[in-house]
């Protein structure tokens, strides 16, 4: 898994693809450790490439939240497909994390949109 960061207006966007099961879920929780390493604060999950989420995947998501909160940061998953949303969902994440249905809606919420 590759991920390339995108900064739109002050908001990280973290586009995730493929699968974040345990064999990259430490590339995603790297990719987000080093920017929040960076001091950035508010971020978008865009979901929109990613076909499967494994629990450790959860995981990675779980510990960006409580990373967030802890620092008065902000996070919002973005275009959620249906088997990730049914995880998100099974999971009880749909009730603890913010959850925009487009990018551009999570951008709205920041009042970032462009």
């Amino acid at each position: 898994m590759n991920i390339e960061t995108q900064d739109i207006n002050g908001i990280t966007v973290l586009p995730l693809q493929g699968r974040l099961d345990g064999n990259n879920a430490s590339v995603a929780e790297q990719a987000f450790l080093q920017q929040i390493g960076e001091g950035k604060q508010q971020f978008i999950f865009d979901f929109s490439g990613l076909q499967y989420i494994s629990s450790a995947g959860l995981r990675v998501i779980l510990v960006a939240a409580k990373k967030l909160r802890a620092s008065k940061g902000r996070m919002i998953c973005a275009s959620l497909g249906e088997q990730v949303l049914d995880v998100f969902e099974m999971s009880g994440f749909t009730n603890i994390l913010e959850i925009a249905a487009t990018r551009e809606e999570a951008l709205d919420k920041f009042g970032a949109g462009v």
